[in-house]
């Protein structure tokens, strides 16, 4: 298995600035932690975030996790094994101002990243916030020239099944081969077989994640989040 490093930098309500590294297993989950070298002689023992700054809040991403040399797939801030926030991914040199960010943070809160080897893998990440507060991350490798459902990063249910019922009032996306996408988006197909909404695919290698609130929908049980590949 290959490895990289990924780092990421935030700040908290208390105005001190975490650098956070790690090398990491790519095509499996990792712990981003704190870095032990930010500077030579400097930096602080690895740890998870939760453990570092038990009981602060985090105010601002600086730069949103960020692989050295491949690419990262998607993030999320993690509390008792569950998505607590999806966060945003980010290439070297991309990133062009810092985003805003209010959650206080817990011992045993992590940060979790999923990475590839390769600089443009077919990998598709799609994350949702929804109007009960539910943060949810669907992801596929797509696979040319057919429709590809994406699923659930950590039980592999459907957007339907994880979701049924509930509104998506924020959603963002990422792909490096948006171009082989119609519409370069991920759908969400009704029990139609129509769409019922849309989010807008965006390559992390040209422009900074931002999260949208336009073409989104209220998820049926039957609801897939799909993408329609052209080769």
């Amino acid at each position: 298995m290959t490895t990289q490093a990924v780092q990421a930098q935030i700040q908290l309500s208390t105005g001190e600035i975490v650098d956070l590294q790690s090398t990491v297993t790519d095509g499996s989950s990792q712990e981003l932690k704190t870095s032990a070298s930010v500077i030579s002689g400097g930096g602080i023992s690895a740890q998870s975030l939760g453990t570092y700054a038990d009981g602060k809040t985090i105010s601002a991403i600086l730069q949103p996790p960020t692989p050295a040399s491949g690419s990262i797939s998607w993030a999320y801030l993690q509390r008792n094994g569950a998505i607590l926030s999806c966060l945003p991914v980010a290439a070297h040199g991309v990133v062009s101002q810092p985003i805003p960010f209010a959650i206080r943070l817990r011992a045993g809160d992590t940060i979790q990243v999923f990475t590839r080897a390769a600089a443009a893998p077919r990998d598709v990440s799609l994350n949702v916030v929804t109007q009960s507060g539910t943060h949810a991350i669907f992801t596929a490798v797509n696979s040319a020239s057919t429709t590809n459902n994406l699923t659930h990063i950590l039980n592999s249910q459907s957007l339907g099944e994880n979701l049924a019922n509930q509104r998506i009032m924020s959603h963002y996306a990422n792909s490096t081969n948006g171009a082989t996408m119609r519409g370069g988006s991920v759908l969400y197909i009704n029990d139609r077989g129509l769409p019922a909404g849309s989010c807008i695919a965006i390559n992390p290698n040209d422009l900074q994640m931002q999260p949208n609130s336009m073409a989104t929908a209220t998820i049926g049980l039957n609801f897939q989040a799909s993408t329609v590949t052209t080769a």
